[in-house]
């Protein structure tokens, strides 16, 4: 089973400039559109080889979604890093989907 986090803790990590990894598991286009402030795109299977070498730090604060709460792949990708040994990983079940219905900031790589 997963940790889980919600988007007020998120939040407010951000707010207090607290250290976050935030991995956007979804394919490049979806993250290119549109993605967490600061975020990083790892597509849910690719996060095996590329974890390494992008989170090299286990124990760092990370936080994985996808598009919604009906998608898996920030459950799939937050359950291999921590059979990884990623101490600290953990899911935002509701996704991007929730983040933008409550107007929160998000950035773009186009």
């Amino acid at each position: 089973m997963t940790n889980k986090i919600t988007r007020e803790q998120i939040r407010e990590k951000l707010d207090r400039q607290q250290p976050i990894t935030i991995i956007e598991a979804l394919p490049q286009k979806y993250y290119d559109a549109e993605h967490l402030p600061g975020a990083l795109n790892i597509p849910h299977d690719e996060i095996r080889v590329k974890a390494a070498e992008v989170l090299p730090d286990k124990d760092a604060f990370i936080v994985v979604y996808c598009a919604s709460t009906e998608c898996q792949n920030s459950q799939i990708a937050t359950s291999t890093l921590q059979q990884m040994g990623y101490t600290n990983a953990y899911e935002y079940v509701e996704g991007k989907q929730h983040w933008l219905e409550a107007r929160l900031p998000t950035e773009s790589s186009q």
